[in-house]
């Protein structure tokens, strides 16, 4: 009877998704699962998702960046209330992000992101999980695509699908992003055509971010000067980014360029190419959690390879990459 339920699910949301959420299929609906849920539509679909494809190990994770004063209130309140309408735990967790701004020198956008971080870590010990499936969708992923390419990051680099980071007090965390193929609008539809309610955040149409201005001035131009749809045109670019890293990421195995702890291997990345070096040095900045990776970072973290100069660089967020007997390491 669940097989067939589940099946007669995956049929109905083909329909609406045209197969755009292959995660569904393969995942485990026995092991528990965190849930990051802003209240707003893509977090709420994606719950609603879950829960209409059998998932019943949840546990709802939202946290209040207190940026927008009452309005942030209402959307914790409304994300418990449809925890508890689910049957699902939720834990509510809050956060001076402008504060956390002011003594780390982050960005508003990289503050925010970890502090959500830093909260799901919380989440994990305490629900034994350090599985977290997060909303982001391909609006999303092509506005980070776009962003990262003007801030000279490597190539058209995306979110992943599935990702590992080290966050608050060490804990190692996987973040899945099951609806990196699925359109905002789409989502939008499906939950009005369900009955769902959510959270509009009206910041969202004013210029006031980056991201903002991204997605209601850039990509309308882009598809207005092309006559092409920008997002898709992004997003597959990051999926065929995706697949160069994954090789990349198997040639850097086999080269062994980290130490059983983790930590990087200098006589190993001394033998790289230079541009597998930028990949390593890359790849073991963003597994812990180091944003604003750009080629200039890579270029002072890769003058760590020579002993004749300084062994620790300062890196965004307030933490450095150290050089000592012949590894290198991130030091909070």
């Amino acid at each position: 009877m669940r097989v067939a339920y589940f099946s007669g699910f995956l049929q109905g949301l083909n329909v609406v998704f045209e197969g755009q959420i292959p995660w569904l299929a393969k995942a485990s609906r026995g092991e528990r699962w965190l849930v990051g849920v802003s209240g707003g539509a893509d977090s709420v679909a994606l719950l609603h998702l879950l829960v209409e494809g059998g998932f019943r190990n949840l546990a709802v994770c939202h946290l209040d960046h207190r940026l927008r004063g009452r309005a942030a209130t209402e959307d914790a309140r409304f994300v418990g209330r449809l925890a508890g309408k689910l049957g699902l735990p939720c834990e509510i967790g809050r956060e001076d992000v402008r504060e956390r701004m002011r003594t780390s020198g982050e960005s508003m956008e990289t503050a925010a992101r970890h502090a959500r971080h830093d909260f799901f870590s919380g989440c994990a010990v305490k629900h034994r999980c350090r599985r977290v499936l997060l909303g982001h969708q391909a609006d999303d992923q092509a506005e980070t695509v776009l962003w990262n390419l003007l801030r000279g990051s490597h190539g058209l680099k995306g979110m992943r699908e599935e990702q590992s980071i080290v966050a608050g007090a060490g804990i190692e965390l996987r973040l899945v992003r099951p609806l990196l193929g699925v359109r905002h609008a789409d989502l939008v539809d499906w939950l009005r055509t369900r009955g769902h309610r959510w959270r509009e955040d009206p910041s969202n149409s004013e210029p006031v971010a980056v991201r903002n201005r991204l997605r209601n001035e850039v990509f309308p131009l882009l598809e207005e000067i092309s006559g092409r749809d920008a997002v898709a045109a992004l997003v597959r670019g990051a999926a065929d980014a995706a697949e160069r890293e994954d090789l990349e990421n198997d040639a850097l195995e086999r080269a062994r360029v980290r130490d059983p702890q983790g930590r990087l291997h200098l006589p190993a990345l001394r033998k790289l190419p230079p541009d597998l070096l930028r990949a390593a040095l890359r790849a073991f900045l963003m597994d812990h959690g180091i944003p604003s990776i750009d080629r200039a970072l890579l270029e002072r973290a890769s003058g760590l390879l020579d002993t004749s100069q300084p062994a620790v660089i300062n890196l965004p967020g307030g933490r450095k990459l150290r050089r000592r007997e012949g590894r290198l390491w991130i030091e909070y």
